[in-house]
């Protein structure tokens, strides 16, 4: 991010190849933020009375060019104006859809940079660009110039990997899109979040919760209540989470809570939150009961996953993301998983493994059909883990011990071959992760924890065992009268 962000910016601008997906984009992140949109090319053709194809027919490619800078340059002109009586606190003013060849002219880039911040969205397949052109025919008239201007598509810092819904949550994967989204909103961030990225980011929070799992309590919960309060919230304001799976779910559930529930977005901070907490709508706080007892469904409306963010994450905060990356893997991959570094992951590698997550929630928003059930493999174990050593083992180390206890059980109950838990066990490992209980830890005395597990149905408790890559299943253990 760095340079990038000095400034706080009025204007998203949403480029990319034709057929990328910007006006659909563009739409979808105004709608998110509340603000007004432009599609540049629906304004040259309400401007001229004709359609683009027929000026590209009748006056040329030059002609239209022309056209172009002088409806964007009026766009920006106007947006200028309303300077003097914007409000910050409002945010972007608003999202602009460009023609997928409006920055060509470096004018207009300029401009456009200078005015605001540019999305420029990830050049999709060869067959998917072609499968969406002729989908439309005749409606661009330069049909598909993305190879030619793919040095010019990469050249922009700012970028979009992937966007999806994930039940009423936007979904935005990229690089450097934090910024824009950030500015200007009513920002609740975590303490070592806000200390290494406010500045950056060029925001100042009105919020900040402690780090670490073991301030997810209710007394977070009400500290932020009460700055809502003197921050003057009401039912049409939206409050923005900004760092791990911790900051968002306790942001969650107080938006939730607060007058009966106002919107919230998400920006997580972590690998860990980006491919597990960020999106699934669950929010909440611990009990010393239990880990999650107290919470609600509120799914964030906008979630911003920025790879910027890893950058300054250590390589155990990485190791701890991977664990649920590997766990996606066990629920939905279909045979065993490449070989991968265990590094920083891409914006389309976290896309990627998120959408195990978003399949599953599609299909089970609410947790009421059995099937969300899968995404809690490794987590009954873990969660015991976590209480029993007061938080000390991270949830990622404790997602990777629980997922390979849980294997473990999966062969004792004939439901997976010997060699599972040990396969499973090396993949956990070469992502860094310990795969074994701590020591003096028993698996006897982890079940009085588990059964006050929240997946307990009576007096049993519903495992996900993994059983295999693309083989998770749900299984009722009455623990009072079985052993692990």
């Amino acid at each position: 991010m760095g340079d990038r962000v000095e400034n706080i910016r009025r204007a998203i601008f949403v480029y990319g190849a034709p057929a990328s997906g910007k006006s659909t984009l563009g739409r979808a992140i105004a709608e998110r933020l509340g603000v007004g949109f432009v599609d540049l090319d629906e304004r040259i053709v309400t401007e001229e009375g004709t359609s683009i194809p027929e000026i590209f027919k009748t006056r040329g490619e030059a002609a239209f060019r022309d056209i172009e800078s002088k409806v964007l340059r009026d766009l920006i002109s106007g947006l200028a104006g309303e300077q003097a009586s914007f409000n910050l606190r409002h945010g972007a003013a608003v999202v602009v859809s460009l023609g997928g060849g409006t920055l060509l002219r470096d004018e207009n880039r300029a401009l456009c940079e200078e005015r605001g911040t540019v999305f420029c969205l990830d050049t999709p397949s060869d067959e998917e660009l072609a499968r969406r052109i002729g989908a439309a025919p005749g409606s661009r008239p330069l049909g598909d110039r993305a190879k030619e201007r793919a040095a010019h598509y990469a050249s922009f810092p700012n970028r979009v990997a992937a966007f999806f819904d994930a039940q009423s949550s936007l979904v935005v994967v990229g690089r450097g899109i934090a910024p824009a989204i950030l500015a200007g909103r009513n920002v609740v961030a975590d303490e070592t979040v806000a200390r290494l990225w406010a500045g950056r980011l060029g925001v100042s929070p009105f919020a900040t919760i402690p780090s670490g799992e073991e301030h997810k309590t209710p007394a977070t919960v009400a500290s932020l209540w009460h700055a809502f309060a003197e921050r003057g919230l009401g039912r049409k304001d939206t409050v923005v989470a900004l760092g791990g799976g911790v900051a968002g779910d306790l942001t969650g559930f107080a938006a939730a809570t607060w007058m009966r529930g106002i919107p919230w977005i998400n920006v997580p901070t972590t690998l860990l939150s980006m491919v597990d907490a960020s999106t699934g709508g669950k929010t909440g706080c611990d009990l010393p009961e239990g880990k999650n007892l107290a919470g609600a469904f509120h799914f964030p409306k906008l979630v911003a996953i920025d790879a910027d963010f890893l950058d300054t994450l250590s390589p155990k905060l990485v190791a701890d993301g991977r664990a649920e990356m590997v766990k996606h893997e066990a629920i939905g991959l279909a045979g065993k998983p490449k070989v991968e570094s265990s590094g920083l992951p891409s914006p389309a590698e976290i896309a990627e493994n998120l959408m195990v997550k978003v399949r599953i929630v599609r299909e089970d928003p609410l947790e009421t059909l059995g099937r969300r059930i899968l995404l809690n493999c490794g987590h009954t174990v873990a969660h015991a883990i976590e209480k029993a050593t007061g938080y000390r083992v991270s949830h990622g180390e404790a997602v990777a011990i629980g997922c390979v206890e849980e294997a473990k059980v999966a062969v004792r109950r004939n439901l997976a071959p010997a060699s599972w838990p040990g396969e499973l066990a090396a993949r956990f490992a070469a992502m860094g992760l310990p795969t074994s209980l701590p020591d003096g830890l028993s698996p006897e005395a982890l079940v009085p924890l588990m059964r006050g597990d929240k997946k307990r149905d009576g007096g049993t408790v519903v495992f996900a065992l993994p059983c295999g890559w693309g083989d998770v299943r749900g299984i009722r253990i009455d623990l009072s009268k079985e052993s692990l």
